[in-house]
């Protein structure tokens, strides 16, 4: 195609984007469905100006979202990118300085996660023809440094246009990263607030439609030939699947190949959904959430087949899940980086779903004992009769967070998502929520961002339109960040928001009560000046529903008493036949935990303490601490 275009570098970036599509087998989609915005002085001129021009030219062009945070607007383009496979995500640009230095959490929680988002920071004048401007950050030994360049350890990718004519690289080097099963997680691209008004040239071919096809590499002969030998010759083998089968589109593959050969399923938190809950090789979650079922038959495993895992220290137990002697890792994974973990001198590097289906063709005849399959049946009739009996309503006047999940979950239909991202729900949700969809369950921990839920879930809402969208918040999550149910309200994206109010951080609380620190600093109550301390008095008289409610959201309350459960469950029906946003209020117990799933966490306890309750506590560390397993040998 040839010709060329008059235009800024804003409007060339916003039309380019237009005009990128992901192609994976035969599906095809728009690879940046929009981008969300916030307006200053380094930018309002720029990406702005260019956005008001399409928005008069060619309204569908580029959709517009407005947000009310920059970090929220990175985390909602991520949970739209997990329910779309990874097949899709947003473009998020922000003014200089404040604005753009409050995606860096975002880009942190985008690439730790391993989701696309593509990112664009104002930056102060390429010219410094006026420097510094307001909001330049000045450091005397390097004049090149400006904020943005906190993204570059965050970031798979970055690049800064400090010339219109460096365009071109720039933005095909973005798209490259973002549709890279490998490479992707955010993708920065810094943007001078002079260039981006600057014009050039543009040539035709740039704005033209682009195809990115999503590489799925099958496996290496010799490698498969080495995974396969060890799989037929394994007795207790257990599959730990984790975000990759999810991105592959693998679930039914994954099933397949369980129901061939036998082998039990365990899932991470990025994996959830990747087998139903139900389905008898089933395991539920592993590790330090895990299920006992799972981390029993972890203890034991003398192979784990992991697919699409990272292996975080929640998936391993902190390196105590998987205990037997001479435990051998068949770790399938597109990224070589994750098929060498635990020093793996069997890693098969390709896609998930490839993969599955090179396996079970090359183990055609092969099946666990008779008696491990019995084992796996026993284990898992354990743990779903603790679930059951855990979820019984005790008719309490503020119920634990078991029971609550236990009535939201009941109350749901097979393909709602439910989401989170920190506090103690991650957890609990991870042991105790029955996923009967693969897009089911988008809890994030792989960065585990307080404040993520709200956005996440819009984001999610957007990626899947015809599915509910849970978001499951304790308190302290929600005071993070909840403004973006604004947005929310502004654009009719209806999620159901399930707020429950712990008067504190409840996960933090508890696990200070593991380490020793009993609860100190974790409670919301008014200060104690002579102790220095929040842990007694009354709680601070806070009305988180009707902070809701002020923000323009349908509000619930479920008050303290007998039916609180009850009350919760019509709620819940009556939020999902709503057309907007719902948030629904109740009060929880803090106190009352879940079932003990036998995993275990690595938190470091102080060796040396004048608090007893802290040289208790170091003991049982140690105790523990003897049974973590060296990275080799």
């Amino acid at each position: 195609m040839s010709g060329t275009k008059r235009m800024t570098v804003s409007q060339a970036i916003v039309e380019f984007l237009a005009h990128q599509w992901t192609v994976d087998g035969d599906h095809r989609e728009r690879t940046i469905a929009g981008t969300f915005g916030i307006f200053g002085h380094g930018n309002v001129a720029g990406i702005g100006q260019a956005l008001k021009q399409y928005s008069v030219q060619d309204p569908a062009l580029m959709p517009y979202h407005q947000a009310r945070n920059e970090q929220a607007m990175v985390h909602e383009a991520v949970g739209y990118s997990r329910l779309r496979r990874r097949r899709g995500t947003f473009a998020c640009a922000a003014s200089v300085g404040p604005g753009a230095t409050n995606m860096l959490t975002g880009a942190a929680l985008a690439t730790t996660n391993r989701l696309p988002v593509l990112l664009l920071p104002s930056d102060t004048f390429a010219t410094r023809v006026a420097d510094p401007v307001l909001q330049q950050l000045e450091l005397p030994h390097d004049a090149s440094m400006s904020v943005n360049d906190a993204f570059k350890p965050l970031s798979r990718f970055f690049d800064r246009i400090v010339r219109p004519e460096q365009l071109f690289s720039a933005a095909l080097g973005a798209m490259r990263v973002l549709t890279d099963p490998v490479e992707t997680g955010a993708v920065t691209i810094a943007l001078p607030e002079d260039v981006q008004a600057e014009a050039l040239d543009v040539p035709l071919e740039f704005l033209a439609d682009r195809e990115w096809h999503v590489r799925r590499p099958v496996p290496e002969r010799g490698a498969l030939a080495r995974a396969v030998e060890a799989i037929a010759a394994a007795e207790r083998p257990i599959i730990v699947a984790g975000g990759g089968v999810i991105y592959s589109d693998a679930a039914a593959e994954l099933r397949a190949f369980a129901e061939a050969t036998g082998i039990p399923v365990g899932t991470t938190q990025a994996g959830g959904g990747a087998i139903a809950w139900d389905h008898p090789l089933s395991l539920g979650s592993i590790g330090s959430t895990g299920t006992s079922a799972a981390n029993r038959l972890a203890a034991q495993a003398d192979l784990v087949i992991g697919i699409g895992t990272r292996y975080s220290d929640f998936t391993t137990a902190s390196r105590t899940a998987f205990a037997r002697d001479g435990v051998r890792f068949v770790n399938v994974n597109v990224a070589s980086f994750d098929a060498y973990k635990h020093g793996s001198t069997l890693p098969v590097i390709a896609d998930a779903r490839e993969a599955l289906v090179a396996l079970r063709d090359a183990l055609a005849g092969f099946a666990t004992p008779s008696g491990y399959r019995d084992e796996i049946a026993r284990e898992k009739r354990v743990w779903d009769a603790l679930v059951d009996e855990s979820f019984v309503d005790r008719r309490l006047d503020r119920p634990s967070q078991t029971e609550i999940i236990g009535a939201v979950n009941a109350a749901s239909d097979p393909r709602d998502v439910v989401v989170c991202a920190a506090g103690s729900l991650p957890g609990d949700l991870h042991k105790l929520w029955r996923v009967r969809d693969d897009l089911g369950y988008h809890v994030e921990y792989a960065f585990s961002c307080m404040g993520y839920e709200i956005a996440g879930g819009m984001g999610a809402k957007r990626g899947a339109g015809d599915r509910d969208v849970i978001v499951m918040v304790g308190d302290g999550s929600y005071l993070m960040m909840h403004t973006e149910l604004v947005s929310a309200v502004a654009e009719g994206v209806k999620i159901i928001v399930v707020l429950i109010q712990n008067h504190g951080y409840a996960s933090i609380g508890h696990l200070s009560d593991t380490v020793g620190s009993q609860r100190y600093g974790t409670r919301y109550r008014f200060r104690d000046d002579a102790a220095n301390a929040f842990d007694d008095g009354p709680a601070l008289p806070v009305d988180l529903a009707a902070n809701a409610a002020s923000l323009g959201v349908d509000v619930i309350r479920v008050e303290p008493g007998a039916n609180a459960i009850a009350d919760l469950t019509a709620a819940v029906a009556q939020a999902k036949a709503a057309s907007g946003p719902t948030l629904i209020h109740i009060n929880s117990d803090p106190l009352l935990f879940s079932p003990d799933g036998e995993g275990w966490w690595d938190v470091p306890v102080a060796e040396a303490s004048e608090l007893d309750s802290t040289r208790a506590a170091r003991d049982a560390y140690d105790e523990q601490k003897a049974r973590q397993r060296p990275y080799v040998g």
